[in-house]
């Protein structure tokens, strides 16, 4: 399957069936106990990466990419907290949900931009780029090209989250108990960490955080790679 078919399924499942699923799961109203589950995952994996920004006590007038940024989780809690964040999403109904939600949020949304963009077509320099919850959508050699992509937007740090390959992982997707329920997601992908972390250092990026989410049904990988020659001082290795 090419690139372009797989990102065809991917908008068609979030502009369609996805979209009603996944807003639910990413909001606050009643879902069943798988949906909450992964609620609770995704919320944490998104505390992460705001626990990381936040500790390094400069993110108001930071400059932020936010790609795949699905109804705002991410980017409208950085633009509270004072960075200029441009965040996009494949899915035209994703990106209105979050344009929505931040317009009750914030109220002042001239440090926010959303746009409707396939992730390879963004461009700009940021002095971070993130990209969280995307990966599994597509197999690693594809993922490879995305990741070289965000590279060359990210100035100073890129932060990426994807489905780890383990054993276990792999059983539970064999067996349904991955993606359950009735509403089925698209093909979910798992990436080993070893392939994600050379595809990084082939783009000049190297490890600087990690983090790692882990519920019944919700598995995400955090890195934090900084650009090698980068002068800034994230170098404490957080298993």
């Amino acid at each position: 399957m090419t690139t372009t078919d797989e990102k065809t399924i991917v908008k068609d499942y979030f502009n369609a069936t996805g979209f009603d699923r996944w807003r639910k799961i990413y909001g606050d109203g009643e879902v069943n106990k798988v949906q909450k589950d992964i609620r609770i995952g995704h919320q944490q994996t998104i505390a992460t990466t705001l626990g990381w920004l936040r500790e390094d006590g400069n993110l108001k007038g930071l400059s932020i990419c936010d790609a795949g940024c699905g109804v705002g989780s991410l980017s409208i809690p950085l633009a509270q907290a004072g960075a200029n964040v441009f965040a996009s999403d494949i899915s035209e109904k994703m990106v209105g949900e979050a344009q929505q939600v931040a317009k009750q949020v914030l109220g002042d949304t001239s440090n926010l931009t959303f746009t409707v963009q396939d992730l390879e077509q963004l461009t700009g320099r940021y002095h971070t780029v993130i990209c969280l919850d995307v990966l599994i959508h597509y197999p690693t050699e594809e993922a490879a090209k995305m990741i070289a992509h965000l590279a060359s937007l990210a100035e100073s740090r890129l932060i990426i989250s994807f489905a780890p390959k383990t054993v276990l992982l792999s059983l539970l997707k064999k067996i349904g108990e991955f993606f359950p329920g009735p509403s089925k997601t698209t093909r979910a992908y798992q990436h080993k960490e070893t392939d994600i972390v050379k595809i990084l250092e082939n783009n000049g990026f190297s490890i600087q955080r990690t983090g790692m989410t882990s519920t019944r049904f919700y598995f995400s990988r955090i890195l934090e790679a900084t650009k090698k020659n980068s002068q800034e001082g994230n170098s404490a290795l957080v298993a």
